[in-house]
């Protein structure tokens, strides 16, 4: 494994605001009562108490009740994607619909299940429902119903893109229209800087072919492993029979729960400040040092700057000459559905401090320069 200099390739979280001290200490209170219960396998659903705790936080949000028993804790949210994918594309000729550039882990996994994805085009406002019908209008035609629906549309990854209210409307409309499962990831919904939040599309529409996911790794960590499905029994009772881990990790729930309880709003509104810096730093320096060599959007919430390098520059030669400045990236065909070469690259800001942050980008721009064609 490689030692980058300045990694801005992976979605980690901020390690200065992790509260080591403070989480040791909600282990030192909880562990002690929980002999029972680490004697025994979680189960299907996983600890009750991190279950209610999450379903206040999406009321709080949301403004929507969530019942706890419509709620199962997942290792993190891929597994989550992965158990809908298992239930609902187990048919040969079975897709799914979803952005036409989404995270790797995705992309990867509906691969290795053999399962075909189909793109929608994306702009500035997320998905475009007006390409979506026509996609689905011509499956249909094909006899090929997808398995269903899949969509980031807050702070979608990797092109950071807020979906508008109006176009939630469209989309939600067009998923009952075909009668297809839409699922929602809102992983990224807390990550927030800017702005008036639009709904969930869970919050908008009450619709029993609705599937919710959501995540502890983007406001808390991901090394903690715990993602969250809610779906109403119809489909979660589809959703349960896949699941064959015995259920997720009991002690990081209690814990997690110990340490959230009281003060989840408080944390969040602690981190993403530190995010914002360090968000900001990245966008001043490509600013300064990167001029007309790309273009991109200040995303208002995620881990992520979406990268579009001008047409001057040769994408093969800017990886080996940011591999050989020891700085590490995702090109954008990382992110395209099919692999296309496209001239795209996502930087993450989480991870590295605002002063690696700042070098790395002036030493990503004379990578830019280097290869640079005019």
């Amino acid at each position: 494994m490689v030692d980058y200099k300045f990694d801005f390739g992976t979605g980690n979280t901020n390690p200065e605001t992790f509260p080591s001290e403070a989480f040791a200490k909600a282990a030192g209170r909880v562990i002690p009562g929980l002999s029972e219960s680490l004697s025994h396998y979680p189960g299907k659903y996983g600890h009750e108490g991190l279950r209610r705790l999450m379903a206040d936080r999406e009321f709080d949000r949301e403004g929507v009740r969530v019942d706890p028993q419509n709620m199962i804790l997942t290792n993190g949210s891929m597994q989550a994607i992965t158990l809908i994918a298992q239930t609902f594309c187990r048919h040969e000729n079975s897709c799914i619909v979803m952005e036409e550039f989404c995270y790797p882990g995705s992309v990867n996994a509906f691969a290795d299940m053999g399962i075909d994805m189909v793109g929608v085009p994306c702009d500035d406002h997320g998905m475009q429902t007006s390409e979506l019908e026509s996609i689905l209008s011509t499956l249909v035609s094909q006899d090929r119903k997808p398995g269903f629906i899949y969509t980031l549309p807050t702070y979608q990854n990797p092109t950071g893109t807020v979906m508008p209210v109006e176009r939630r409307r469209e989309l939600l409309d067009v998923a009952r229209k075909f009668g297809c499962i839409l699922v929602e990831d809102n992983c990224y919904a807390d990550v927030h800087y800017d702005g008036e939040k639009p709904p969930a599309l869970y919050a908008m529409a009450s619709d029993v072919r609705h599937i919710y996911l959501s995540s502890l790794s983007k406001i808390f960590a991901p090394g903690i492993r715990l993602g969250y499905l809610i779906a109403e029994p119809p489909l979660l009772n589809e959703i349960l029979p896949h699941r064959h881990d015995a259920g997720p990790n009991t002690l990081a729930a209690a814990v997690t729960e110990e340490y959230l309880r009281g003060q989840l709003w408080q944390h969040i509104d602690r981190t993403n400040a530190a995010l914002k810096l360090k968000r900001d730093a990245m966008l001043n320096t490509l600013e300064t040092h990167c001029g007309n060599l790309c273009s991109y959007v200040s995303p208002a919430g995620g881990l992520f700057i979406w990268v579009q390098l001008a047409g001057s520059i040769d994408v093969d030669r800017l990886e080996k000459e940011a591999e050989a400045s020891s700085l590490r990236y995702l090109p954008g065909r990382n992110f395209h559905i099919n692999g296309n070469d496209v001239p795209y690259l996502r930087l993450a800001f989480g991870y590295p401090s605002v002063s690696q942050i700042e070098a790395g980008i002036r030493q990503l721009a004379e990578c830019m320069k280097r290869s640079n064609r005019d």
